[in-house]
């Protein structure tokens, strides 16, 4: 990608992992450690770069008709936030979740966060090893509950006239969401490639079989082809 000068000048050592524009010639690029959100030549301002350290605690959103904002808390050392088109708020907050995500150690080495989903105040990341979910105003805090693929043998969904209830089984528990009906194509397609993916299943009732108790037990037996 071609970046702009001063965005090059203050990368270093990073690469750019997302670019996401911002209208005009202004953009937002996340590399690794910090999102730069850059602003070009105006009327009234000077060309500049703002940079935003991934080392954040909480991650909340003010949404506007026109305008909306990101805020970044450090906790002690205190928020940051910047404006973007309300148009490009889910284009420009997803790679910055990514990126905290990353950075505080949410995911893995090698982990990726494939989707960002926010449902007034349910917040469900999609990575290629868990689901993610936060309740409350922000976005994302320390308050978040995380499931791991390793552990979820069922994943069904149940449509209903307003929203379709995402139910994932990790054995004898059940963790359900809700998704509004408009979006929960999306939510289901998503879940379902990245657990599929994770499991090297082609589809979910292949996946059911390998997870199915009577596999595990078959599995389990001395002789059989996953003991050694």
């Amino acid at each position: 990608m071609s970046l702009p000068d001063l965005v090059s000048s203050l990368l270093g050592d990073e690469s750019v992992a997302a670019e996401v524009s911002l209208g005009g010639e202004d953009a937002l690029y996340v590399t690794p450690s910090r999102t730069l959100v850059y602003r070009a030549d105006g009327l009234l301002s000077d060309e500049s770069v703002d940079q935003y350290g991934h080392d954040a605690e909480r991650i909340a959103v003010s949404e506007g008709r026109r305008k909306s904002k990101i805020t970044l808390d450090y906790g002690l050392d205190g928020e940051k936030q910047f404006a973007v088109p309300t148009k490009r708020l889910d284009d420009a907050l997803h790679p910055v979740v990514a990126g905290v995500f990353n950075a505080t150690g949410i995911t893995d080495a090698g982990e990726t966060v494939k989707k960002t989903f926010r449902f007034s105040e349910l917040t469900v990341v999609v990575t290629s090893a868990r689901i993610v979910k936060h309740i409350g105003a922000a976005v994302w805090d320390a308050d978040f509950e995380e499931f791991h693929y390793d552990d979820v043998t069922d994943l069904t969904f149940e449509e209903g006239s307003v929203a379709t209830s995402v139910v994932v089984a990790m054995g004898d528990r059940q963790e359900r969401f809700k998704a509004p009906n408009e979006d929960a194509r999306a939510v289901r397609e998503s879940l379902k490639a990245a657990l599929l993916s994770y499991h090297d299943e082609p589809n979910l009732p292949a996946f059911r079989k390998a997870r199915s108790p009577e596999e595990a037990e078959v599995d389990a037996e001395p002789g059989s082809a996953g003991g050694s």
